[in-house]
């Protein structure tokens, strides 16, 4: 239940300020309901459609543009904001943000959500000259987060390792904003739900879907614009194009509701340096809500199937489609682990950790004068 509000004269305690990030981003979505049930003021600074934002928050959004607008906004959106407390979600926006927080008393929260140093290697924009300077501003910003009044960073390897206020909060679901499951849908479908591109799955889930006729996908989320002419080749010429629905982006609970039900969801990531050490949140919700999930064998995701008998370990196409194939024969089977996923998540998963997060930040807004 939410507390009364810290502030009474219609300010804003918090500024959640992003560059990069959709308004309908479900870690944005968890972070601002945290910061509601607190008390606090919420600002959102961020990208694309209004509609997609957490409900309760006071919204400001931005077109989504190119590289150079991004490099603009980075420095403008951090004097922008209002809040008393500016929580900064991408690392090109925490120098200008520090030093406004510096120079104004304010306070100054950095989510450190992924390993952003690692991430680069998973974008094909990051060449060159271009990848050079991101690279400069990521290790710049990963200094200055260290030195931030609270470090947020979604699990224990994720630098600053060395930060003086440092809180892991790990992308773990909230079940209160995810549907009920374990109910399986008539017939067998897939789903995948986030970031759509190349080195998340993309082409191997298409060229899966193509070779397992009974099946069906949902692919929740925005494709990349490097893969967006491949998808679109697809397709105009697959077979299997049909049977295939893509979506866009959705907030995380029409995501979720359109997702339960389904007999698999994907989450075969790349053996790269963002991803080997990374689970997605993706995992954790499918089987939160009985989708019995095929994985790629990257060490983390395959002990938690291991352990969870919610799903398989796949490592190629052809192991995609079997499996896909044997699934779609074995009704049972997948019920199956779809309960054992359910049950494991009631068991395993510890609560979400973003109320300590928003407690946190409520004592940074408490202690200003």
């Amino acid at each position: 239940m939410r507390t009364s509000p810290v502030v009474t004269r219609g300010g804003v305690d918090v500024s959640v300020v992003s560059t990069a990030h959709d308004v309908a981003d479900a870690r944005l979505h968890r972070v601002t309901a945290a910061l509601l049930d607190v008390g606090l003021a919420v600002e959102l600074i961020a990208l694309g459609d209004p509609a997609g934002a957490p409900p309760g928050v006071r919204v400001t959004t931005m077109p989504r543009k190119g590289l150079l607008t991004r490099a603009l906004r980075c420095l403008t959106v951090p004097v922008r904001a209002k809040g008393r407390v500016l929580f900064a979600v991408d690392p090109d926006a925490v120098p200008v943000a520090s030093v406004v927080c510096r120079l104004t008393g304010r306070r100054l929260v950095v989510d450190v959500h992924e390993d952003f140093g690692a991430l680069l290697s998973d974008r094909q924009w990051a060449r060159g000259a271009t990848g050079w300077l991101a690279r400069r501003v990521v290790a710049l910003s990963s200094s200055m987060a260290g030195r931030a009044d609270l470090t947020v960073v979604a699990d224990n390897h994720v630098p600053p390792l060395g930060a003086r206020h440092r809180m892991v909060v790990r992308n773990l679901p909230d079940r209160r904003d995810l549907p009920p499951g374990g109910t399986l849908d008539a017939e067998p479908r897939a789903v995948y739900v986030g970031d759509v591109r190349e080195s998340r799955g993309l082409h191997t889930m298409l060229a899966a879907i193509e070779g397992a006729p009974d099946w069906t996908l949902d692919i929740i989320g925005p494709v990349a614009p490097s893969d967006a002419a491949r998808v679109e080749r697809w397709r105009q010429t697959s077979d299997a194009a049909n049977r295939v629905a893509f979506h866009g982006r959705m907030p995380p609970a029409r995501a979720w509701a359109l997702a339960v039900g389904a007999w698999c969801g994907f989450a075969l990531l790349d053996d790269t340096p963002a991803f080997l050490e990374a689970v997605p949140s993706k995992l954790y919700e499918y089987l939160t809500v009985g989708i019995p999930a095929l994985v790629t064998p990257l060490p983390r995701m395959a002990a938690i199937v291991g352990e969870s008998g919610g799903g398989a370990v796949v490592a190629s196409v052809d192991e995609v489609i079997g499996r896909l194939t044997a699934w779609a024969a074995d009704r049972q089977t997948v019920e199956e682990m779809s309960r054992s996923g359910v049950q494991w998540a009631a068991r395993a998963l510890p609560d979400s950790q973003y109320h300590l997060l928003a407690t946190a930040v409520r004592s940074l807004v408490r202690g200003l004068p």
